[in-house]
């Protein structure tokens, strides 16, 4: 028997193994909650995101608005943003 029938054998014994293990219920239960809580993940931080965004966006009309007012009055126009973005 030469060593690459053994390497052969070898190969197929792990590949057993692994997918018996892969195939196992609580190897799957793991792997579905993982992908559960790994897409919930993606979620909440796409939603902060978005809502960063949003609110630099609205922050900057604010301030956009204020400056052309012109009457010296950006200042007090830019709070409700600040206190908004805080809270």
């Amino acid at each position: 028997m030469a060593f690459e029938d053994l390497s052969d054998s070898t190969d197929v014994a792990v590949a057993v193994a692994a997918t018996a293990v892969v195939l196992s219920p609580p190897v799957r239960r793991l792997l579905r909650r993982g992908a559960a809580y790994g897409l919930a993940g993606v979620l909440v931080a796409g939603d902060a995101i978005t809502s960063f965004g949003r609110g630099a966006a609205r922050g900057a009309r604010q301030a956009a608005e204020a400056a052309n007012i012109g009457d010296g009055t950006a200042a007090e126009a830019a709070e409700p943003a600040v206190l908004e973005a805080t809270t």
